[in-house]
């Protein structure tokens, strides 16, 4: 009995190991199998970058995970948004859409400019980043500062915000720039997100360096365009790159000087390139898209550089598959790209870093952003927005840092190394083909940061057909610029004409103006402005041949003004969209040292619209006395190009003046050369009195133009009609001869 109860317990042991033995081989079944370290690898290549997308979309779809991401250049922005988190839909989306010409402007829009600096651009547009100081002319490190990169950058990587090391990211980030001292490459892990990407992207002698632990940085393809070996030192087992490198050109296209710079830049990428494909082996995947015959500056056709990307990643599926895991496992990957870990909270401070004269308050003025509430993004960059517009910064950008309840909102200005005091040019020129041209070619000094509010001197200079002189000093009262003062000089000269009907002039009058000015201001955002002002000075005329009415004189000048001014137009020469609103009363009295005893009502409004590459620019203006009689020196000149354009500049000329016009153009080629064409209409006249308007009295003109945009201003051929003389025809180069409203 006993040997039995022995026996069975025996049997139970037996059985209980047989199980216990089946049981620890399923478990070592359905283990994880390990898988190697998977590095992926973006190269730079400008907008052929956007194919890195394309890949990225296939490796979802192949269920490939990516373990860590290094990025250069182009291929730096594309691996810091897939680092971050960010869906690759996402991504395509933001790229395919993307206003990439503004990456490539400092200037985030002339409406984030104040209203004086957007006056002063009708005579001085082109402003080439010349500084001038005691010790010489200063040039800008690069034709671009990239400001509006900055932004871009800082907008596309807002969820990283918090994030200093780059290893927290859901994906560990390595972004690769060249110190440009050493030609070295520099390997960024840390620090603010859209700096690194901005430094991995800077085009040396395009972009402005970056400047970071005490060393300039630029663009990461000089020094290391496909860096393997980064992924490799990070840990990455098996390496995926993605290789968008120009190839070096041969033969008969290199015949032009662009060519042969091209082919320079390329001998420098390939050399490194090729030394890093040779540390890759057989179990690494190497892509490389077909771009053939798509350059680097092909923003716009992203949606085929994205698909070229993807086609390429298709045809090397044989061996991504190797890499791919179960749904399982894809779903924990994708869980936790998904993560964020970074949520900035409420801002609990506001701090400015800054490179510059003006005081910190001059900064912290215009930000909107309160202490204790959520951080409002949006108005955020539209407040730096309107701080750049004020001239004094190579960039302006922002970062958060952690602190306790919250984030702390930190400002970064630098300003602009040719600095404080820059110079600015403009060319104006007007030839109808019959031997009436006007021709001026003007220059400005504008000395900045001249205390501690942002006191200014600027003095401008016009040589030619109408000499101009002018000096003003600017000073704000307070640190946000709302309420100024202005005090200034100037002289003036311009040219009344008179035409028979077979339109040959018959008289010549030259009015010169001198006169000192000051004036009270109120700013009213970057949008509008508000001017009392005193003005004291003289006039003479002199006629040149067929005498001045009322003959030669010398006229003493003095007034007080009221001015209002909103400007919303997006551009001065070529507006696309946008709103100017002008009103403006003098009172030319004998008490303040005038001869004149009048008042004068000068208004205009202008407004342009917009339909895709449509615009069409509305204009009403109507300058009037009042009350007396103003003298020759003050009349009114109409006639030349968008002024009744088929009448030559000055040769209508009244005490009174109105004008209606319509013009209609449409917008041509790429983004770097764009072209226009259009029509337009306009009627007006002067008189003595707006009481003399008629029908029969108005002038009208209907005209054609074409032309290009430039960085001196619309270059433009045009022919004008009217039922008087018939057809002109116009050559016209940058800002306008005369300006409606000043």
């Amino acid at each position: 009995m006993a040997h039995g109860v022995s026996t069975e317990r025996l049997l139970l042991l037996l059985v209980a190991l047989l199980l216990g033995t089946a049981g620890h081989a399923n478990e070592t079944t359905e283990a994880p199998v390990t898988r190697p370290v998977v590095g992926l690898v973006l190269s730079g290549g400008g907008a052929k970058g956007l194919a890195h997308v394309g890949v990225l979309r296939v490796l979802e779809e192949i269920k490939v995970p990516v373990d860590l991401i290094v990025g250069t250049s182009a291929g730096s922005a594309v691996a810091a948004l897939y680092a971050l988190g960010m869906p690759v839909d996402e991504i395509e989306d933001r790229f395919v859409d993307m206003n990439w010409l503004s990456s490539f402007q400092d200037s985030p829009g002339r409406a984030y400019k104040p209203v004086r600096r957007k006056q002063e651009d009708w005579r001085y547009p082109v402003t080439p980043g010349i500084g001038l100081r005691a010790d010489g002319v200063h040039l800008g490190r690069g034709l671009i500062s990239g400001q509006n990169l900055g932004f871009i950058l800082n907008e596309l990587t807002r969820d990283a915000a918090l994030v200093k090391d780059f290893d927290q990211l859901p994906i560990p980030f390595r972004a690769v720039a060249t110190d440009l001292e050493t030609g070295r490459q520099v390997v960024i892990g840390d620090g603010h997100l859209a700096e690194a990407v901005r430094a991995s992207m800077s085009i040396p002698g395009v972009y402005a360096p970056v400047s970071k632990d005490g060393r300039l940085l630029v663009d990461g393809g000089v020094a290391n365009n496909i860096p393997v070996s980064v992924a490799q030192q990070m840990g990455a087992e098996v390496v995926i790159v993605v290789d968008i490198s120009d190839t070096l050109a041969a033969g008969d296209s290199l015949a032009g000087a662009f060519s042969v710079v091209n082919q320079l830049t390329t001998l420098m990428t390939r050399l490194n390139s090729e030394a890093q494909l040779e540390r890759l082996s057989a179990a690494d995947v190497l892509i490389q898209p077909d771009l053939e015959a798509i350059t680097s500056a092909d923003f716009y056709d992203a949606p085929i550089i994205i698909e070229r990307g993807a086609t390429s990643a298709r045809k090397r599926a044989v061996a991504l598959n190797r890499l791919s895991v179960d749904a399982a496992a894809w779903q924990r990957y994708t869980d936790r790209r998904r993560r964020r870990q970074f949520e900035p909270g409420l801002i609990t401070d506001i701090t400015v870093n800054k490179d510059s004269r003006l005081s910190a308050q001059f900064i912290s003025s215009r930000v909107s952003q309160r202490i204790g509430e959520p951080l409002d993004v949006q108005q955020l960059e539209e407040d730096l927005k309107q701080i750049y517009g004020l001239g004094y910064y190579e960039t302006v950008a922002y970062s958060l840092a952690p602190a306790d309840g919250g984030s702390v909102l930190e400002l970064d200005v630098d300003e602009k190394s040719w600095g404080p005091n820059y110079l600015s040019f403009g060319l104006g020129y007007e030839d109808t083909f019959t031997g009436d041209t006007h021709f001026n070619i003007a220059a400005a000094l504008r000395m900045t940061e001249l205390n501690a509010r942002g006191g200014e001197w600027l003095t401008g200079v016009q040589l030619g057909t109408e000499p101009y002189v002018r000096t003003e000093w600017f000073q704000p009262l307070d640190y946000s610029f709302h309420r100024f003062v202005i005090a200034g000089a100037e002289y003036e000269q311009r040219n009344l004409n008179g035409f028979d009907g077979a339109g040959n002039r018959i008289s010549e009058v030259n009015v010169a103006r001198s006169q000192a000015d000051f004036a009270f201001g109120y700013e009213l955002e970057t949008r509008g402005e508000l001017r009392l002002g005193l003005t004291r000075g003289y006039a003479t005329t002199d006629g040149r041949f067929g005498g001045a009415p009322g003959g030669d004189t010398r006229v003493s000048r003095g007034s007080w003004h009221l001015r209002y001014l909103y400007d919303t137009m997006d551009d001065a020469h070529l507006p696309g969209e946008g709103r100017i609103v002008g009103l403006k009363t003098t009172f030319e009295r004998p008490g303040l040292g005038g001869e004149r005893d009048y008042d004068r009502v000068t208004a205009i409004f202008s407004e342009a619209l917009q339909w895709r590459q449509y615009h069409l620019v509305g204009l009403l203006y109507a300058d009037t006395v009042v009350r007396g009689e103003a003298g020759v020196e003050d009349y009114v000149l109409l006639g030349g190009f968008r002024r009744l354009s088929s009448f030559s500049h000055g040769e209508i000329a009244g005490q009174d003046a109105a004008l209606v016009s319509v013009f209609g153009y449409r917008k041509f080629g790429g983004p770097f050369v764009p072209y226009f064409a259009g029509a337009g209409v306009e009627t007006g006249n002067a008189w003595d009195s707006l009481a003399d308007i008629r029908s029969a009295t108005l002038l009208r003109s209907w005209s054609l133009f074409a032309g290009i945009d430039t960085f001196l201003g619309p270059v433009q051929v045009a022919g004008a009609y009217n039922n008087d003389t018939g057809w002109s025809g116009y050559l016209k180069i940058g800002y306008s001869l005369g300006r409606l409203f000043d």
